[in-house]
């Protein structure tokens, strides 16, 4: 059982130096996929994802059995065989995607389309691809951070070309993770932090502030209101530093 009693004899350090409340060093490089509507790798440290979106005009097929009106969002994820220090076998190779690829699709879906109007999107699908090139901690984090981007160029690409008559996003979107590391409450955590965390969060939240998502749980140990609060104090100015960064980054990609 980890405990959560502080021991004052002990300093606190994180293993790369940074302060509690500091993001790792965040890059979007936008473009890295020419052919995608929208591409940008976003690093998040040594986390690194592509993410790619894609509109085409067509639907669900539930949707036109149902006529429902609109469009739609998918996100797909996937971490490369050489992602990790240990090769990952392809989902492909194993003849099934496993339970962790399909739990973090569908977050990065719900996260998009809880500030995305479909209605606004008739007839047409937005595909979010989402490729692991390194894992270091938070890659369901950088991807939905990364995602956002590359949709927001895209559906502003189809506007500029006349091909989509309003921007279906009303709101931006973000995540992060913290956690408690060595009984103290962290953001954005690294691998080796992430690992030996006594309780580990993933934060979704949009510009305006709004929760979107909180996934948080103790790793066999509990934790207290007062840590859970700061950890959502954590992730909100986190998200908001992101937010800065996503909308200079789109800017860059529509440039």
């Amino acid at each position: 059982m980890k405990s959560n009693s502080v021991d004052p004899n002990t300093p606190f350090s994180r293993p790369d130096g940074r302060a509690i409340d500091a993001l790792r060093p965040v890059g979007f490089q936008v473009g890295i996929a020419p052919h995608a509507l929208g591409s940008v790798l976003v690093n998040f440290g040594d986390t690194r994802v592509i993410c790619a979106a894609s509109i085409e005009n067509r639907v669900p097929g539930w949707m036109r059995a149902q006529g429902v009106e609109g469009g739609w969002l998918t996100a797909e994820y996937s971490m490369l065989p050489y992602s990790t220090l240990d090769r990952k076998a392809r989902d492909s190779s194993r003849g099934k995607v496993d339970g962790r690829t399909i739990e973090i699709q569908r977050l990065i879906g719900r996260s998009l389309r809880a500030v995305l109007d479909l209605k606004k999107l008739p007839g047409q699908s937005l595909w979010v691809d989402c490729d692991v090139l390194q894992a270091d901690g938070g890659t369901r984090t950088a991807s939905i951070t990364g995602a956002y981007v590359a949709a927001q160029i895209a559906v502003q690409k189809k506007i500029a070309a006349g091909t989509l008559a309003e921007n279906p996003f009303n709101d931006s979107v973000a995540a992060v993770s913290a956690g408690v590391f060595r009984d103290t409450a962290i953001l954005d955590l690294n691998y080796p932090e992430d690992k030996d965390a006594s309780v580990d969060a993933n934060l979704v939240m949009t510009g305006k502030g709004q929760c979107v998502e909180v996934q948080s749980s103790g790793e066999e140990a509990t934790f207290s209101r007062e840590q859970l609060d700061a950890l959502l104090a954590l992730g909100a100015d986190g998200i908001a530093t992101l937010t800065q960064l996503q909308n200079e980054a789109i800017q860059a990609g529509l440039a």
